[in-house]
């Protein structure tokens, strides 16, 4: 009897499955936040060493130690400008993810050029519904606080104090009859598929700052497996709110910021690292079918060469591991059949979380050894701000663009670093590059790694 070794059978079974599998590409970027919407309004900025991180003024945010945000112009998106005349009544319960998530969906179609009953765009590849899905990550959204407010405070017993019988009987008559619809995580994924017609495969997927890359992944088997030809994927979410605001503080996430100019708060990879600011945005992409992009006229911009996810314990709102961060990025190389000697830069969390810098830079030197030093890193939480469970879609589509220009933006860092990751200040530069690793490490523990491959 022939006895095969068990990592060659592996390694042929994955080789096989490479082969057998219909390839992925992005053939279409929407990312958005404080720099603006669309994949130029990032560019420009980021190449430029422009921040969109400035002083909150969503709220007041006196009580907190971070008082920074990446807050989206309010005259550069009004969601009423894009939803069909038809929808309009439905801008009324859509909260600010939703509305996030709206503006990405259209920007991501026209940039594919396809065309869907929500964009007008007679130019664009008319796909069919039922071959388009629609997997987009979301937060814990929180409710708007004045709503909340009117209703407790009929719900007060006669001590002050808040009665649940009387929030059940008159308090909760306070609220409108809607109101549950405009902050279900769901919603995003719910609103984007109704205004499209995206009848393929659809979920949501609520895993922090991994939410965008895991809902890649599941878009990239969807299409795979022949389930549909293209989907809208990727993530939106904002904490720019009292509720999450609160939330984060209480995770130690936020940055002791008080007195600093908004573009020396995010610290990546510092040894005086402060924490993290947090973003409002994320962002939709495009990923398709090679021989469909191809097929309809379309322009695959980079391929998805390989994907993973692990997870790691997280007990205090902190978690991240070395060596779960290192396994998604391993697990994703070998997906790919991709040595590491063959990634040419990295796109990293970089959140300036010193626990969590501390294991993603553990991570990627236990990965690339002594190359560790020599790869270029792609940061955008100092540009963005924290935009959680939309993080990941700027990322990717930064690495895109990247890939595609062939050179790096500027890289911001006011930080003193430690170790010796290429995670400091410089200038927008020409690079030779031919795939990209992006990698998420979330509160909650879930990792990601995306390999992302040039095309043409």
């Amino acid at each position: 009897m022939l006895l095969i070794p068990r990592n060659a059978l592996s390694w042929g079974r994955r080789l096989h499955y490479r082969l057998m599998r219909r390839r992925t590409v992005i053939s279409g970027a929407g990312p958005i936040s404080a720099l603006g919407v669309g994949l130029d309004a990032h560019w420009d900025a980021m190449c430029s060493g422009r921040s969109g991180l400035r002083p909150m003024t969503t709220f007041d945010p006196q009580w907190y130690p971070c008082h920074v945000a990446g807050e989206l112009d309010a005259g550069a998106f009004k969601v009423r400008s894009i939803v069909p005349k038809s929808y309009r009544k439905a801008v009324k319960v859509m909260c600010r993810d939703v509305e996030l998530a709206i503006g990405a969906a259209a920007e991501a179609i026209m940039h594919a050029n396809l065309q869907t009953p929500g964009v007008d765009h007679e130019r664009g590849y008319p796909i069919k519904s039922e071959r388009l899905g629609c997997h987009i990550g979301s937060g814990l959204i929180a409710a708007d606080v004045n709503e909340l407010t009117t209703a407790f405070v009929s719900s007060r017993g006669d001590d002050g104090e808040v009665d649940l019988r009387a929030w059940g009987t008159t308090g909760m008559e306070n609220l409108t009859p809607l109101w549950l619809l405009k902050y279900l995580p769901n919603m995003l994924a719910c609103h984007v598929t109704i205004v499209h017609d995206c009848r393929g495969p659809s979920n949501t997927i609520t895993c922090a700052e991994s939410s965008s890359a895991l809902s890649l992944g599941e878009s990239m088997r969807v299409i795979e497996r022949g389930a549909a030809d293209a989907c809208l994927t990727g993530g939106a979410e904002s904490k720019l709110n009292p509720l999450n605001y609160y939330r984060q503080f209480c995770a130690g996430r936020l940055a002791e910021a008080r007195g600093l100019e908004p573009d020396d708060v995010v610290r990546p990879f510092a040894s005086d690292a402060l924490g993290t600011a947090l973003g409002e945005g994320g962002g939709l992409l495009v990923l398709e079918d090679l021989e469909h992009c191809t097929q309809r006229g379309g322009t695959p911009l980079a391929e998805v060469l390989g994907y993973a996810a692990t997870q790691s314990p997280d007990h205090d709102g902190l978690g991240a591991t070395a060596e779960d961060i290192a396994a998604a990025m391993t697990l994703a190389l070998d997906s790919a059949g991709v040595d590491p000697s063959g990634v040419d830069a990295i796109v990293p969390f970089g959140c300036g979380i010193p626990a969590i810098d501390a294991a993603e830079a553990e991570a990627i030197q236990t990965v690339f050894g002594d190359r560790a030093s020599d790869i270029e890193l792609v940061l955008t939480v100092p540009f963005t701000g924290n935009c959680n469970a939309g993080n990941g879609t700027i990322q990717l589509a930064v690495a895109t663009r990247c890939l595609q220009a062939q050179s790096l933006p500027a890289r911001m860092n006011t930080g003193t670093l430690t170790g010796d990751l290429k995670a400091g200040p410089c200038d927008a530069r020409d690079a030779a590059l031919q795939t990209m690793l992006v990698l998420s490490a979330s509160q909650g523990g879930q990792n990601t790694a995306v390999l992302l491959g040039r095309t043409g």
